[in-house]
């Protein structure tokens, strides 16, 4: 049934032209729209049909000795109805991507694309419900009441991707049934780049990972940590990179809808801004916009930004930035810039996040074997690859015991030289 899913996709990339759609929601173009949704999602769903078979045989574990001639098993069971609820900034993907998994493992799904990504939600819609049974697999359109009505039905595992507000309120009606949660958030992600820093690749690959989706990506670089002793020229390399990159704008994606624009345009402050950034209310286009001089104080450090904004902030001895880290919540994501093995030691090893890299930014999610969710505000659970099968799986526990052997030693009466023989047993 997965591999009927790929063929969907493939049919509609072929003749209901999928870029077109995600497009039209967020001006995304045709090359990221492919990278970081379709193909995603089409070698995802490859890489799962390939491995399907090894994932779903019971897995034989270890047996006590106490236990012999016992042999052990772990088999894997769908979960039954999964509710999967998907986010506007990737919606495609992150409606899809879930949904390998829910299907590999054998579960029926109901899908609640975003109403906010108008176009792929009807696309998803399309795909899916002329495809296949609604009894197996349905999406269902509607704004935010929809979504409050589904969540008073009783579901065998629910997914979430999107903001954590929002996923509160899901674990809180999930926690009525005890549905089990999959809460795919966010949060401020920092980015720390010290003096041994490589920078003109730091900031490379920091302008992409910000840059993309016009910054409405999860896993993006929040605000960046640069060491004082390189802050001025890091800034410079940090601009003249960005407008490198993003020279034309035709090719650069828009904010949602006009509610996170203003969001958006409330979180600059003119005074500490780079450059004056291009505006267009009417196509909700902000350009790449960099601010220096930034505090914790500033409205920008005041909530994830999910936007093109950059805000650069200026440390001067990792141990104290580290100490400070610490106060704030957990983010999904973390990445460092530095040469030195002992600063990025400490660190990936003191810092809790949900995943990270060293000298990159958001690349440790194309990695399938690399499970991705968050921590604490983040979110909980993980997905992508054989994570996704296991998330959507229940861990069935089985002994199958021979009879041609009985060791009364467990069984009633009990005496004391079985109670001598217990005690050596188990210790």
């Amino acid at each position: 049934m997965i591999g009927l899913i790929q063929t969907t996709v493939l049919y509609g990339a072929t003749h209901r032209n999928h870029d077109k759609s995600i497009y039209e929601d967020l001006h995304k173009s045709a090359f990221e729209s492919y990278s970081t949704e379709i193909g995603y999602v089409l070698k995802s769903i490859t890489k799962t049909i390939k491995s399907l078979k090894k994932w779903m045989k019971p897995k034989r574990v270890k047996t006590p000795i106490y236990l012999r001639p016992t042999t052990s098993y772990i088999a894997y069971e769908p979960k039954g109805v999964i509710l999967i609820i998907g986010p506007y900034n990737y919606p495609f993907q992150l409606i899809l991507e879930p949904l390998i998994g829910a299907i590999a493992a054998g579960n029926t799904a109901s899908i609640k694309p975003s109403e906010y990504a108008s176009h792929t939600e009807q696309l998803l819609q399309t795909l899916i419900n002329d495809h296949f049974e609604p009894s197996y697999l349905h999406v269902i359109t509607g704004d935010h009441k929809i979504t409050e009505n589904l969540l008073e039905n009783k579901f065998d595992h629910i997914f979430f991707t999107g903001s954590t507000r929002v996923g509160k309120l899901i674990y809180e009606q999930a926690s009525k049934h005890l549905t089990p949660v999959t809460l795919e958030l966010g949060g401020k992600s920092p980015t720390i780049v010290d003096q041994s820093a490589n920078l003109k690749v730091a900031a490379k690959r920091i302008i992409f990972g910000k840059f993309i989706n016009a910054g409405q990506t999860c896993i993006a670089p929040d605000y960046i940590y640069v060491h004082q002793t390189i802050a001025e020229s890091f800034i410079k390399i940090l601009s003249d990179t960005m407008h490198t990159m993003y020279n034309d704008l035709h090719q650069f994606g828009r904010i949602i809808n006009d509610k996170h624009f203003d969001r958006l345009m409330n979180l600059i402050d003119a005074d500490k801004v780079l450059q004056k950034p291009v505006i267009d209310a009417k196509m909700c286009l902000i350009s790449p916009t960099i601010m220096k001089g930034v505090t914790w104080t500033d409205k920008v450090m005041q909530e994830e930004i999910f936007g093109p904004l950059l805000p650069v902030l200026i440390y001067d001895d990792i141990d104290t930035l580290i100490k400070l880290l610490k106060t704030k919540e957990k983010p999904l994501a973390l990445y460092v810039f530095t040469n030195n093995k002992d600063i990025q030691h400490k660190v990936f090893s003191q810092l809790s996040f949900g995943g990270g890299a060293m000298n990159d930014t958001i690349m440790h999610v194309s990695n399938p074997c690399l499970p991705f969710g968050g921590v604490g505000q983040s979110g909980m659970g993980a997905y992508h690859y054989f994570a996704s099968f296991e998330i959507f799986s229940h861990k069935k526990s089985y002994i199958k015991r021979c009879t041609w052997l009985y060791l009364p030693l467990v069984y009633p009466p009990y005496t004391k030289s079985k109670e001598n023989i217990i005690k050596k047993i188990l210790k």
